[in-house]
């Protein structure tokens, strides 16, 4: 079990840390019915929080923000290798794969979840899945996305809903960066851990094709998804995978040394639902 802390990667705070300390991490805030915001962070993630000075902010506040990309965990080791006090991270915390491992561990120790996200008929998939797959997993809540931002009135609506249905962790699949946003938005209205999980709801309903394991060995998961949507996803990764490289050889330089306690706090709310 790794867990060697946050370390700033591009000002954003990243969890050096493995699955089971993960895993740990969050089912231990379940039991303890205790707030919690996590999210696994790609490149497109950590890049949403350089371009932005209130979303740098936002990642900046969560109790666990783990290595999604392959090149996030190389970053890690890149340029915190030194502070580690044990081995170097062997792999990353891939959302997807963490969502399957916690609801293992949820069906052993009796920990009910709650799913909010996607449409309804990929929400019934990804719950009939999980239930098929994991024995004795209960999922108390769903709710499908409004796919828009959502009133004050509907957040309270929509928490007092997970509150009521006795959950004790919340799966979040709304797309990056609107499950941040949620995930940061409403921690402070449930007492359970938000796991925002992107893609994680479309792969494990079977609608969308993961990447094979080789390519998502050598950080080219990305590629393998350009290759499958390339009018909605060719901009991102034509501009911020390049950026994200060149600020990363600066920060190596010590060039590049944004801070993870500065962005701006978010001047209103943005809550998508």
């Amino acid at each position: 079990m790794l867990d060697y802390g946050q370390h700033n990667v591009l000002g954003i705070g990243v969890n050096a840390i493995d699955y089971e300390a993960a895993v740990d991490r969050i089912i231990t805030a379940a039991k303890n019915h205790s707030p919690m915001a996590v999210t696994a962070l790609a490149v497109h993630g950590v890049m949403t929080g350089v371009l932005d000075r209130e979303h740098h902010y936002r990642l900046n506040q969560f109790d666990l923000v783990c290595p999604d990309g392959q090149p996030v965990r190389w970053a890690l080791n890149r340029l915190h290798r030194g502070t580690f006090d044990g081995p170097p991270l062997s792999d990353r915390v891939y959302g997807p794969e963490l969502t399957l491992r916690l609801c293992a561990q949820a069906a052993k120790d009796d920990v009910p979840i709650f799913l909010f996200g996607a449409t309804e008929e990929m929400l019934q998939q990804f719950a009939d899945r999980l239930c098929e797959r994991f024995e004795g997993l209960r999922i108390v809540g769903k709710r499908a996305s409004a796919f828009r931002q959502i009133t004050s009135d509907e957040r309270e609506e929509l928490a007092e809903e997970i509150r009521a249905s006795g959950a004790e962790m919340c799966f979040v699949g709304l797309g990056c960066p609107r499950q941040e946003i949620f995930a940061y938005e409403m921690k402070e209205h449930l007492s359970m851990p938000l796991i925002a999980v992107g893609a994680a709801f479309a792969f494990h309903a079977g609608m969308l094709e993961q990447a094979p394991p080789w390519m998502q060995k050598n950080g080219l998961e990305w590629f393998f998804r350009l290759t499958r949507e390339p009018g909605r996803l060719w901009r991102r990764y034509l501009y911020l995978n390049p950026a994200y490289v060149s600020l990363l050889a600066l920060q190596k330089l010590g060039i590049y040394r944004r801070k993870c306690d500065g962005g701006q706090s978010p001047s209103k709310e943005l809550m998508f639902g």
